[in-house]
């Protein structure tokens, strides 16, 4: 999962590149009527705001049910909106503008991003701690820096049965 600024669209890519046999965009595959039956993808991405784990989790589930995943890579990028503000100023600013109090609808500790990889061992202890994920599943928090392409990991959980 990435984040939906287009500034890290090339993060699907790079996500696939550093782990080889990832195949993204793939091909349709077709039936003899021509009907679109699937895809030779292997990589499924997720577009949510800061790239974040909480907005993930089901959509992990049900990837995890239609398409046996083995593995989620959360990524985060460089000069991500969500490092501009706190969760703090989101629900004051929330509270003021909108007239509603959201300061118990999120876990305050994604929302923002202070510092990347706090962010990323959140996220990647949320989904590993979810019911919704499988326990053989590898789970990885990489850096994208938008500017380069280049990705560097900053977590890794891969249980000791798949390593």
């Amino acid at each position: 999962m990435h984040c939906f600024d287009p500034r890290a669209a090339g993060a699907v890519q790079a996500v696939a590149d550093h782990f080889g046999d990832e195949v993204y965009p793939g091909e349709l595959l077709l039936s003899g009527a021509g009907r679109k039956i699937g895809s030779t993808a292997t990589v499924f991405p997720l577009i949510v705001g800061g790239g974040r784990a909480a907005d993930a989790l089901r959509s992990i589930t049900v990837s995890q049910h239609l398409f046996g995943v083995e593995r989620v890579v959360v990524v985060h990028h460089s000069f991500c909106g969500a490092t501009s503000f706190t969760a703090e100023g989101i629900t004051s600013a929330w509270k003021e503008e909108q007239h509603s109090d959201i300061s118990s609808l999120y876990d305050w500790d994604g929302i923002a991003i202070t510092d990347f990889e706090k962010s990323l061992n959140y996220d990647v202890s949320l989904i590993r701690n979810s019911p919704g994920t499988p326990k053989h599943v590898e789970i990885y928090g990489l850096f994208y820096d938008i500017d380069s392409g280049e990705l560097t990991e900053l977590v890794r959980d891969v249980p000791a049965e798949a390593a």
